[in-house]
């Protein structure tokens, strides 16, 4: 049966996010949202369902505002590193959700790593 690119996507992004809650081990979830003009990533701690720490292209002093491109991913990925880093958190999990891993992703997950967090 053929499924649309929507249904692709989330199926993608539900066996991601299965894989990751059974390895959590109380580490928090880098989760990553993408859409045609922005990017967005929250820390998310599973365990008591909370955002610990956010960035986006949407926030007005980081003037990225309807940036979606590999540089704004790697500003937002260096400062979600950094906003991490002032809440006590270093391990994570990357959680991909149903983008490929791939351009801007890629981008913001060196970006975060480069800035300190481990996954």
């Amino acid at each position: 049966m053929a499924l649309n690119k929507r249904e692709l996507f989330l199926k993608r992004r539900l066996r991601v996010r299965n894989k990751i809650k059974a390895m959590a081990n109380g580490r928090m979830r880098l989760s990553v949202h993408r859409s045609s003009k922005n990017i967005s990533v929250q820390l998310i701690d599973d365990v008591k369902g909370v955002t610990v720490a956010s960035a986006s292209t949407l926030e007005k002093d980081l003037g990225l505002i309807g940036k979606n491109n590999v540089e704004a991913a790697a500003k937002i990925g260096a400062t979600i590193a950094e906003r991490a880093k002032k809440a006590g958190v270093e391990d994570v999990y990357f959680d991909r959700g149903g983008f490929l891993f791939h351009g801007k992703i890629k981008a913001l997950a060196d970006a975060a790593r480069e800035g300190g967090l481990k996954f």
